[in-house]
């Protein structure tokens, strides 16, 4: 199974847009700009973001461009065991050894992303210690240098002026990514609010609330 596409196809897409919840009130203060957005920063749905494909969740940005921008969502792991689907990269897998629901697009894709410390053949950067892995590739010639590996299966997508509409609305933090939030074993709200209480001002401010809008 390849890696994701290098920029989305808003096709695939969910048709339902980004929007605020009944009731729901905009951050007082601009939590983020489309010139924020680069491979390995993260995307912070906040709580004002209602599609229930994105609620609740951190994204890491792997591509932006013109055409486009692609990421994967962190904080939401699935039930299927990576030994089931891809047993040669099990185990360079970070615990829980689960594939993560990396969004809405080509679910059906496998993307894996890896931290080390150096390239090398099969590893394509994308920012700081983290790389895209070709899945197709040989393990082992890998293991000694991944400090850990995580595969997701899907995307999410946003074609050329989207994500820059969304960030404008309200409905996305774009912050630093640390390494270690791509091989985090926290899920859901535990890595949502860990990665805004790291932050200062605002966005320090909304680590209090829900991520889910329906319950603030």
């Amino acid at each position: 199974m390849n890696a994701v596409p290098p920029s989305p196809d808003p096709d695939r897409r969910p048709t339902a847009p980004a929007g605020r919840a009944p009731g729901a009130v905009a951050p007082p203060l601009t939590l983020g700009r489309i010139a924020d957005v680069r491979p390995g920063s993260l995307l912070v749905a906040m709580p004002v973001l209602a599609d229930p494909n994105f609620v609740g969740t951190v994204v890491y940005v792997v591509d932006h461009s013109a055409s486009g921008t692609v990421g994967v969502v962190l904080n939401r792991p699935s039930e299927v065991r990576i030994a089931e689907v891809l047993p040669g990269w099990a185990d360079l897998a970070v615990a829980p050894g689960v594939f993560h629901v990396g969004g809405p697009c080509e679910s059906e894709t496998a993307l894996g992303l890896a931290v080390c410390a150096e390239g090398g053949p099969g590893l394509q950067p994308v920012d700081a210690d983290v790389h895209l892995v070709d899945l197709d590739g040989d393990p082992a010639g890998l293991a000694p240098a991944v400090r850990g590996l995580r595969v997701f299966a899907g995307y999410a997508g946003w074609s050329p002026g989207q994500l820059g509409g969304e960030i404008a609305e309200g409905a996305w933090a774009c912050v630093g990514a640390h390494a270690d939030d791509v091989l985090s074993g926290e899920a859901g709200a535990a890595l949502w609010h860990r990665v805004l209480r790291r932050q200062t001002g605002a966005r320090a401010v909304l680590a209090t609330a829900t991520p889910d809008p329906t319950q603030n």
